[in-house]
């Protein structure tokens, strides 16, 4: 998690401010110690990664921030099991998952990039690279990008349902980042939290020293607000 650490770092500078990283190993974290867990932390950012190891844990934390109005950043895997706790707990999807992690869930919420359903051989195909994003002018994102379009960096394999869409976005989720052709998810936020951010891509790849990311920048400057607070 180097680049996500650099990352953090770089916004730090942005903001005048030092950035406290607190490690939590995510197969401790449970919705019955989360709160003890997550008590001195002023934002909390699930990042990407691969396989089920801590999954449970990594919804719970999602969960306390969303309840809780503590700042969010969730990416790739950590947006996608933003969308799995979001359907969970709030559409009321008990069993919602990713397909790569529970096949047998009735409520995909997270599935196989179209294009690779029933390819058995899944060397070499991972969705990687920079692709291009658009932006909904009225959310938080295209406030800290600045634009509409972007491009971000890709490297994964599952993405959202679309057969879930109308589902989130009726309780309160919004997919304010698609694809130029609108396919494909990039980006959520739940206009009703303070700051709740997701992110399919990684954005972490195109932080720099004197040009920290525009969804780091946000991120620790929300922190930073809920700490005064």
């Amino acid at each position: 998690y180097i680049s996500v650490v650099e990352s953090l770092k770089h916004a730090g500078y942005a903001a005048n401010a030092s950035v406290n990283i607190k490690w939590v190993d995510s197969e401790t974290v449970t919705d019955e110690n989360a709160a003890e867990v997550f008590s001195d932390v002023s934002g909390i950012l699930v990042p990407g990664g691969f396989g089920s190891r801590g999954i449970e844990g990594k919804i719970s934390a999602i969960r306390y921030a969303r309840e809780n109005n503590i700042p969010f950043l969730g990416l790739c895997l950590g947006m996608q099991l933003s969308i799995v706790e979001f359907a969970r707990h709030v559409v009321g999807f008990r069993d919602a998952h990713s397909v790569e992690l529970n096949s047998a869930t009735t409520h995909p919420v997270i599935s196989l990039m179209a294009d690779q359903e029933g390819v058995d051989n899944i060397g070499g195909t991972l969705r990687l690279g920079s692709y291009p994003c658009v932006l909904s002018k009225d959310s938080k994102s295209y406030e800290l990008y600045g634009t509409e379009y972007i491009h971000e960096r890709h490297r994964h394999r599952y993405e959202v349902n679309n057969d879930y869409r109308k589902a989130l976005t009726d309780n309160g989720m919004e997919l304010v980042g698609l694809s130029h052709d609108g396919h494909i998810v990039e980006m959520i936020e739940i206009p009703d939290h303070p700051w709740f951010i997701g992110t399919q891509a990684h954005p972490e790849f195109k932080s720099r020293p004197n040009k920290a990311h525009p969804l780091f920048k946000g991120f620790v400057a929300a922190a930073l607000a809920h700490e005064e607070q």
